[in-house]
């Protein structure tokens, strides 16, 4: 629990500088209260849901991630900004909250998951075994699949290469039977 706790005050300070490129992309409209209101309460946490729901794997956090969606979306959608708008400006705001979105995610990955977890290591200066490195750079660059499915080694040299596990699995030969135990084995009364 330490380390996680340590890593609050870094989240804290990569979401307060998202949430300071919010307020700067929107500067320039000069959007009155209301306009924000439904930007910070509606739009963004919609899309943000919208994000994050084909992302996780686990079924009971994505049923609570698909009820939060589903609130979010209702009240987006009954909104009377949202009812006004016309399709193609809608469109333009959602192509904007979704590029907020993506920023976030980069952002806060720096905290989190395997960069996290490898920073933590080098930062307690306990080092990181070279084998294991290469492993984890491995399966994070041909494995790890983002929400489109592709994954960093495809969308970085925009190719498709075969499936990690498969490859790993036509490279292992058979493996040896257990061996045989004689029945010499006395029991001690």
């Amino acid at each position: 629990m330490t380390r996680v706790r340590k890593q609050i005050p870094a989240l804290a300070a990569l979401v307060d500088f998202w949430w300071q490129g919010v307020h700067r992309d929107l500067e320039p409209f000069l959007l009155s209260p209301r306009w924000q209101l439904w930007v910070y309460e509606c739009l963004l946490p919609m899309v943000y849901w919208a994000h994050q729901v084909p992302r996780t794997r686990c079924r009971r956090r994505k049923a609570k991630l698909q009820e939060a969606l589903a609130a979010v979306r209702t009240v987006f959608e009954q909104h009377a900004i949202t009812q006004q708008l016309a399709p193609h400006v809608l469109a333009e705001w959602y192509a904007w909250a979704n590029d907020r979105v993506k920023a976030f995610q980069r952002a806060s990955s720096a905290v989190e998951g395997r960069n996290g977890f490898l920073s933590q290591m080098h930062h307690n200066q306990r080092g990181l075994p070279k084998q294991r490195s290469k492993v984890w750079t491995v399966l994070h660059n041909f494995d790890c699949r983002a929400a489109d499915g592709t994954t960093p080694a495809v969308r970085f040299f925009r190719q498709t290469f075969p499936d990690l596990f498969e490859t790993v699995l036509a490279h292992i030969e058979v493996l040896p039977r257990p061996r045989q135990r004689q029945d010499e084995v006395a029991l001690c009364h």
